[in-house]
């Protein structure tokens, strides 16, 4: 079959330009590949000839990195941009399906439009690490023609009729909503660089972590695809490989990771909850307030990172339910023509197997990049506020007096129960903190979209399930009072023994040493016990766990 860009059919109306050149919808798509193909071209020397030459190429520090204002929005919107051209191409090549010969400009352009953001973002991330914002100018202008470029394409359309029931007037619209977004991040960095149109321009210099040569985790400052796919440890990966790494090659944390710079953001919370007389609120409420001020923000985006990873790990099982539906199904209804071309229904590009397929494997990249994330930011979140609450016991013990040492009022054991346990208690809250909250959102839509499909069958599932819980809310109570107890019990004998040491001459001259170790036995004792009551109840709780697991896979 022979190629051309607007279809080579006998009765074809994509080459008629009666009614002007505007309403062809071929010429329309040759209109959009103007933008791509000036990117293209003048990026091109620069990023090879210029960054990419080995004559000219300079290993760039990362002492120089600086992220431009409104640089995580930018990679965001860039990554929606590519992801809805890929929409773009799919219905390209669907809707050539139902034409008598290819068309070329139903899905060229699309592919010029990736080529171009790819090389826009790979532009960007090259002017950023080398603190060289004039040559934003160039994005600039290539914001501007695929905004106007695409902004006539949309109100053509408009006039023809064609409106959201067509797949492509939605792709349109968001493609001029996405391209007017990122024209507007650009402006705004001329606004606040100043780079361009001023007569001074805004000095700015990186961040202190980066001039210190002894910073090696870069996790904070290097770009969204950078932090989602930890690229920048390859470098430690490679090293490690070849030979045993040192505390000295890891080199120090960050600033804002460090337990000093956290200690003071607790403090900071705890002075802020001071009542007018100056004295601070006592209780439980008075310390999650501080917590949420200190840490709420972060544990807060590891929920709503969890959030979107459960709801689309929903999408791998709709997939494939409609693939298995649609797979045998042809569907070949063809649209009343508009401006030459065909277009096709969202319903229709839905009932294709392999853009199912194409969704699915986004969906499930999605979903692991989310949830791991998630991990991320909620386990940094819990070493942080470790880290913040033992230099905060540190300090106040630095500040007790012997006598309540002496006296009993704070014994050794307590001190270490305080320091290793109950401060290692709320790391692992804060780590298990979005399963607590993502819980209900999985139980309230897996059982939402299993009586979707399943009928009144799927309400068997989750009877047991809300059965379930009150027993598992009971055995949840009495893991609490066990591993309560334990501690006490874990204190205790820890005290006895501290005195038993400190003692161990009197012990030794009034012969005392099996009334002090039977006293000490006994306490392990109930200790041992306390354990294993634990022990029972945390194996009870998982067998709950694993019956409503069954039952879900029963469901399924």
């Amino acid at each position: 079959m022979s190629l051309a860009f607007c279809g080579n059919d006998n009765n074809s109306a994509a080459y008629n330009v009666d009614t002007g050149v505007l309403n062809n919808g071929c010429f329309l798509d040759a209109l959009t590949v103007v933008p791509h193909v000036f990117l293209l071209f003048i990026t091109f020397p620069i990023l090879f000839i210029g960054w990419g030459s080995q004559s000219s190429k300079v290993h760039i520090h990362h002492s120089t990195w600086l992220h431009f204002p409104g640089h995580n929005l930018r990679w965001i919107l860039t990554f929606i941009l590519l992801f809805i051209i890929v929409c773009e191409i799919a219905e390209g090549i669907v809707s050539d399906g139902f034409n008598q010969s290819v068309h070329l400009h139903l899905y060229m352009p699309s592919c010029l439009a990736f080529m171009a953001a790819i090389t826009s973002i790979v532009f960007y991330h090259n002017i950023e690490t080398s603190n060289f914002p004039k040559l934003l100018m160039t994005l600039l202008i290539y914001w501007v023609l695929a905004f106007v470029s695409k902004t006539i394409k949309f109100f053509k359309y408009t006039e023809h009729g064609i409106g959201l029931r067509q797949l492509r007037f939605g792709i349109t619209g968001l493609l001029m909503l996405l391209y007017g977004l990122l024209l507007a991040v650009e402006i705004n960095v001329i606004l606040r660089r100043r780079y361009m149109c001023f007569a001074h321009p805004t000095e700015v210099k990186p961040p202190e972590d980066l001039q210190d040569l002894g910073v090696r985790f870069l996790q904070p400052f290097v770009n969204l695809l950078s932090k989602s796919t930890y690229w920048w440890m390859n470098t430690f990966i490679t090293a490690a490989h070849r030979r045993p790494i040192d505390l000295k090659v890891i080199g120090k944390l960050p600033i804002a990771m460090r337990a000093l710079t956290n200690y003071l953001k607790l403090s900071e919370a705890f002075e802020a909850q001071k009542r007018p007389q100056g004295t601070l609120l006592q209780g439980p409420k008075c310390i999650w307030t501080a917590l949420r001020q200190a840490f709420g923000r972060p544990l807060f985006l590891s929920i709503t990172y969890r959030f979107m990873a459960d709801l689309l790990g929903f999408a791998g099982p709709l997939c494939i339910s409609g693939i298995v539906h649609h797979l045998s199904k042809e569907n070949h209804t063809i649209q009343p023509p508009h401006l030459g071309i065909y277009f096709i229904s969202s319903q229709e590009f839905l009932a294709n197997a392999y853009v199912l397929a194409v969704l699915l494997f986004f969906a499930l990249l999605l979903q692991r990049t989310f949830l791991q994330a998630s991990y991320y930011v909620a386990i940094e979140t819990g070493i942080n506020l470790r880290g913040a609450i033992q230099t905060k016991i540190f300090n106040k013990i630095m500040h007790l007096c012997t006598a309540n040492m002496s006296m009993g009022g704070m014994t050794v054991g307590q001190i270490c129960n305080l320091v290793a346990v109950d401060t290692n208690q709320l790391m692992w809250f804060f780590f298990l903190c979005p399963n607590l909250f993502a819980m209900p959102v999985q139980i309230i839509v897996g059982v939402i979209l299993l009586y979707y499909l399943l009928g009144i069958s799927a309400l068997i599932g989750a009877t047991v399930i809300t059965l379930l819980a009150p027993v598992q809310y009971f055995v949840a109570t009495k893991l609490s009072d066990a591993q309560k107890s334990t501690l006490e019990y874990s204190s205790e004998r820890l005290k006895k023994t501290n005195e038993l040491l400190r003692g161990i001459k009197l012990l030794k001259l009034y012969a005392w040493e099996h009334i002090f170790c039977s006293s000490v036995e006994e306490t392990r004792r109930k200790e041992l016990t306390s354990l294993q009551t634990f022990a029972l109840y945390t194996s009870i709780s998982k067998i709950i766990i694993k019956i409503k697991n069954i039952k879900c896979k029963q469901n399924i």
